[in-house]
């Protein structure tokens, strides 16, 4: 399962930056493209607020 980007999302772009398969695209809240998203967690570990995580 993809990781998805819940409101949470304060739209810092800190996610964007680290994620290897450019999986993220920007937003009022960021959205995770399902088929692109290798799982590696990268963007969960970097969120400040927290709002990135699996289904």
């Amino acid at each position: 399962m993809a990781y998805v980007i819940g409101n949470d999302c304060i739209a810092c772009g800190t996610c964007i930056d680290e994620c290897p398969v450019e999986a993220i695209s920007e937003g009022d809240i960021y959205k995770i493209d399902a088929d692109a998203c290798t799982e590696c967690g990268t963007c969960a570990s970097v969120c400040p607020s927290e709002a990135i995580s699996l289904p």
